[in-house]
């Protein structure tokens, strides 16, 4: 343990893919999360918290600027962050910072890892050294040189080669015990003040728990057999009956239980070398996760509550341990984080009635989502659809770019191909009926907030998917070709 004071310490780690109501601590009925429970006691434990996007990219961009994904521009048709200051960048005068993660997303070709001092990336596909050090290099080069974009692009089709063995077979290895040994080592190592941020990736897609977790909630089950390709399913090309459902959140719940058990461990660390006390502690979900409801698995393609409410739950001395209603953004944990800190903040500056360590925090009467158009995803879902004889209509959820108007009682999504859709998530918490067409005052109420956040925002434009990527940057169609999403 340091001699430095630990009262500006701050530790953010991100449960990847974890939906609310599968942890324990938010009431379900099967022990996934007994180390959150116990962090619970000691947390605010927020239960109407939005996510600004449904999937990790534009999310954590959110998180680390700010700003809305229409506003930081980190998209699904523009995937990498530009011309925005990150958290990291902020406090760089005052932390010691670190990043560490097994998410693909989040690695110096994104720039989300901009600012960091230390970062590593334990993509199952790649070790870290070569998303940090000098493939990241020959991405950022690959115009101005043939010879590594060729290299890259080698280096890359093998890993996808390799991910996609793994996926289908069971193979890949829990990263999140690495990325827990390093956050700990870079705590322990530090005589500064620290901004550390974790981001832990096994409750993705595909779902291979280790086996002492799995045995636990998926008893018998084997993770080779049940569908873990999203796309297949969503393109119409693979029926998941009610038992392999069942079979697949076990797999999902043991996941869970997995990332609980070691965060239980480095908050144990923490707390036996005097780390805690004064440490502002955030876990969340940068999003959640569909098993079936609205014919959808994953979390594209839509912003319903399971994907965008998300799980949030902050420790800090000066917030009052307990259940809150009101409602939070995860764009609120940027200035939180300055706050903590006593950061002003270089890029967005810090607003101290977003700061949820503000006496009586802003309760945010809208929140807001933004979905573009997926071409990440798209590539995938044609070449199942294709492979299967399925033509999938342009004008449907799957070409459609996705805004929302978010409060507790009700929820209005402007959708872009296919016709909006209204819920009342106080007497609808399932989404199932659309009220789109009623005089519902709280549906108006979210109709007007949702066009007047849009009026600051570049309207939608009819185009056909080719166009979308040909009006994309030649850097950014190469990095997304380089990873194996386009052609």
């Amino acid at each position: 343990m340091s001699d430095r004071a630990s009262n500006r310490n701050v530790l953010f780690v991100v449960m990847d893919t974890v939906r609310k109501d599968h942890l324990s601590c938010y009431g379900y009925d099967r022990e996934t999360t007994p180390g959150l429970e116990r962090f619970a006691e000691e947390a605010a434990v927020f239960e109407q918290a939005v996510a600004p996007a449904p999937w990790t990219l534009p999310v954590h961009a959110s998180m680390f600027t700010g700003l809305y994904p229409g506003d930081h521009g980190a998209t699904q048709e523009n995937p990498y962050l530009e011309d925005a200051t990150t958290l990291a960048e902020s406090l760089s005068a005052t932390h010691t910072s670190s990043c560490y993660s097994s998410n693909a997303w989040i690695t110096p070709y994104t720039h989300l890892t901009d600012g960091f001092d230390r970062q590593d990336n334990f993509f199952e596909v790649m070790p870290g050294e070569f998303l940090s050090g000098p493939l990241a290099r020959a991405w950022k080069t690959m115009n101005d040189s043939e010879r590594l974009r060729q290299v890259a692009d080698w280096l890359v089709g093998v890993g996808n080669a390799i991910h996609e063995h793994l996926a289908s077979g069971g193979g890949a290895d829990s990263k999140t015990p690495a990325v827990i040994d390093q956050t700990i080592e870079f705590i322990d190592g530090t005589d500064e003040p620290y901004f550390s941020f974790v981001n832990l990736m096994d409750a993705h897609l595909p779902y291979h728990p280790p086996d002492e977790h799995r045995e636990k909630f998926a008893p018998g089950v084997d993770s080779t057999a049940v569908c873990q390709n999203s796309k297949e399913y969503n393109a119409g090309a693979r029926d998941i009956d009610d038992d392999e459902w069942e079979a697949i959140g076990g797999l999902y719940d043991a996941e869970i239980h997995h990332v609980d058990d070691q965060l239980h461990r480095l908050f144990s660390w923490m707390r036996a070398n005097g780390e805690w006390e004064d440490t502002l502690v955030v876990v969340c979900a940068d999003h959640g996760e569909l098993h079936g409801e609205h014919d959808l698995y994953g979390h594209e393609f839509g912003v319903y509550d399971p994907i965008v409410n998300v799980p949030l739950m902050v420790k800090h001395p000066d917030l009052d341990p307990g259940r809150y209603d009101e409602q939070v953004e995860l764009i609120d944990l940027y200035h939180t984080v300055l706050d903590h800190a006593g950061a002003e903040g270089e890029g967005v500056p810090l607003d101290p009635e977003r700061s949820l360590l503000g006496e009586g925090f802003r309760d945010e009467p809208n929140a807001f989502v933004e979905y573009y158009r997926p071409v990440v995803e798209l590539n995938q879902l044609e070449g199942k659809a294709s492979d299967a004889g399925i033509d999938l209509p342009k004008n449907s959820r799957f070409y459609s770019r996705m805004r929302a108007a978010r409060r507790p009682a009700g929820k209005y999504i402007h959708n872009e191909r296919i016709a909006d859709e209204a819920y009342r998530l106080d007497e609808d918490p399932g989404e199932t009926e659309n009220v789109r067409d009623t005089d519902d005052p709280v549906i108006e109420d979210l109709e007007t907030a949702l066009s007047e956040f849009e009026t600051d925002r570049e309207a939608w434009t009819d185009v056909e998917d080719d166009a979308v990527l040909s009006g994309m940057g030649d850097d950014a169609k190469q990095r997304l070709e380089d990873l194996g999403y386009i052609e």
